[in-house]
């Protein structure tokens, strides 16, 4: 099991919300860079995952600059999701040398735009599901497109992407676990490969995961703990 552990960036501040509530806020122990440093000393983690709260809200891009520390910092790839809209804000973290770009609100709402986006960057995007229950969240998790995955999934599975990110909302930063159910289903239906994201608490959660077949889960909150990494490489 390939660990990616997250970090979430609002006013240059790691920290963690709550089923994506932006009034449910916890600001983490380790700064950004402190937490990218603890990370990459561990064998099973392949990337970093670096969100951009506020871009997500806001529909645009807020924190370049510390983005672009990180990138100078980092031994692993890191992917950066969070107000990517534009060709030219993928473009902007590509040339500062990030390797693989999350997209969201827009991948969802506009295939054309998807679809010529992964043309230009093939094998480097995931598309970001987050969803409640079955349908489809965008803007920073706050509105309900009416879209649900398994329709979702049919329009892209031609494309050559990355891979897809599955959030259960409600599990995010919970601590409940994660949705196994749904998880194990959804990758079930697309060749994609699909990486588990919202409420992995510890092991024995990525060891479920992995007898279900998921190969990599994005860890938030728990990663941020000592406990989380006893027994893990």
């Amino acid at each position: 099991m390939n660990i990616v552990p997250a970090i979430d960036l609002i006013d240059g501040q790691n920290v963690r919300l709550s089923q994506g509530d932006y009034d449910k806020k916890t600001q983490m122990v380790r700064t950004p860079e402190e937490a990218l440093k603890f990370y990459q000393s561990f064998e099973s983690v392949t990337r970093i995952h670096v969100v951009d709260l506020m871009g997500a809200l806001h529909q645009e891009v807020r924190e370049e600059n510390l983005i672009k520390n990180l990138r100078k910092i980092s031994s692993l790839p890191l992917e950066i999701g969070g107000g990517l809209r534009s060709l030219e804000a993928i473009e902007t973290y590509r040339d500062m040398g990030v390797e693989y770009f999350i997209l969201g609100t827009r991948a969802i709402i506009d295939l054309p735009w998807l679809k010529d986006t992964v043309n230009k960057f093939p094998g480097k995007i995931f598309v970001g599901l987050d969803a409640k229950d079955n349908d489809i969240y965008v803007n920073g998790w706050t509105e309900n497109t009416g879209i649900v995955i398994d329709e979702y999934l049919k329009e892209i599975e031609d494309l050559n992407l990355a891979g897809i990110i599955y959030t259960d909302i409600n599990k995010d930063g919970m601590g409940q676990g994660p949705n196994f159910e749904n998880t194990a289903r959804i990758n079930k239906l697309t060749r994609h490969k699909v990486v588990a994201s919202g409420g992995v608490r510890n092991k024995a959660d990525l060891d479920r995961l992995e007898s279900l077949g998921i190969e990599e889960a994005i860890v938030g909150k728990a990663s941020h703990t000592e406990a989380f990494w006893e027994g893990i490489r």
